[in-house]
């Protein structure tokens, strides 16, 4: 499935492409914290362990109570695994695969 053209300008481009040419995780930490709040940050990262958990078929409770999101953050997550553009799939894998 093809990314949504609505994210798609040249601006996007240029921002995954930035994003891309970070080496490691410190890079990472540095061009985050300054392009993004802590905020935004953490919102992503609840996002991922929402992801995994419901993979591993945990409940809507556990998984409020471990990552702290809402059950409407929760249900948005599961629609992009079951119905989105196979994002958190892929990545979802490539850890499974590099933690193996």
């Amino acid at each position: 499935m093809s990314s949504d053209e609505r994210l798609q300008n040249p601006l996007t481009d240029a921002l995954f492409e930035a994003i891309l040419l970070l080496k490691n995780k410190e890079e990472c930490y540095r061009f985050f914290e300054d392009i993004a709040t802590v905020a935004e940050i953490k919102a992503l990262a609840q996002r991922l362990e929402v992801a995994k958990m419901l993979q591993r078929n945990e409940t809507y409770t556990a998984i409020g109570e471990v990552t702290g999101v809402s059950s409407a953050t929760i249900s948005r997550v599961k629609r992009c695994l079951n119905f989105g553009a196979d994002g958190y799939q892929f990545i979802l894998s490539r850890l499974k695969e590099r933690n193996n």
